[in-house]
């Protein structure tokens, strides 16, 4: 499985939408540099860890549309804590939880199934309702994480990150919304084109070795050596 996620991280991309994807992650490492000139230390840390994060679709071969999805949102989000537009715009907060909460559980959901953390929801008798109920749970436990995470940061590193009760509660509301939403199309997200490819050119790649052998096999028969 780990052969598998590096040789994802390493194989070159397929079609424009991966090159799209690839693009913003470069894109992310750029912005490290601006934040760190623009808004310190903690604006660098933050998109160094959003930059980290971005990697994760490429490495499970996920589908471009969703690959690009995740990196769109996940700068967005990150960009709106590093400029505060979370707190000059006080109703863009709840959109950002339910996208990038949702993508996010789906990307943890992904791994978890395919490491047998969880069943396959394939296997099971109602994969849809499993499926939802568990990337609902995860996206809880992360919208639940990250409200923790700001907790920390007012109580020792801001005093100026706004946290509050109402804040709270509706943004892990949005997250869990969110990530119900991702357990629906899940089917959809999982989707490896990557993968399908690969194996497309490694079973067209055995075919053609086979219709070798085969031709060898029917050619003239060699006379033994008398």
């Amino acid at each position: 499985m780990m052969h598998e996620l590096l040789a994802n991280l390493r194989r070159r991309p397929h079609g424009p939408a991966e090159l799209v994807a690839d693009g913003l992650r470069v894109v992310g490492l750029v912005c490290i540099v601006i934040a760190g000139i623009g808004w310190g230390p903690l604006g660098a840390v933050s998109l160094a860890f959003v930059s980290g994060a971005m990697l994760l679709p490429r490495a499970l071969a996920v589908r471009p549309g969703f690959d690009i999805a995740y990196c769109v949102i996940a700068l967005v989000s990150v960009w709106s804590s590093v400029t505060d537009l979370y707190v000059t715009v006080k109703w863009w907060d709840l959109p950002m939880h339910f996208l990038m909460t949702a993508l996010a559980a789906a990307v943890c959901y992904i791994p978890l199934e395919r490491f047998g953390v969880v069943a396959e929801a394939s296997t099971l008798p109602r994969p849809l309702l499993s499926t939802s109920v568990v990337t609902t749970a995860i996206g809880l436990a992360l919208a639940t994480f990250w409200e923790m995470f700001e907790w920390f940061g007012k109580t020792f590193l801001d005093e100026t990150i706004y946290v509050g009760y109402r804040d709270t509660i509706g943004d892990i509301v949005a997250g869990g919304l969110g990530s119900l939403l991702a357990g629906l199309i899940m089917p959809v997200l999982v989707a490896q084109p990557g993968r399908a490819a690969a194996s497309a050119d490694a079973g067209e790649g055995g075919a053609a070795g086979a219709d070798r052998s085969t031709a060898a096999s029917d050619g003239p028969p060699t006379r033994p050596v008398a």
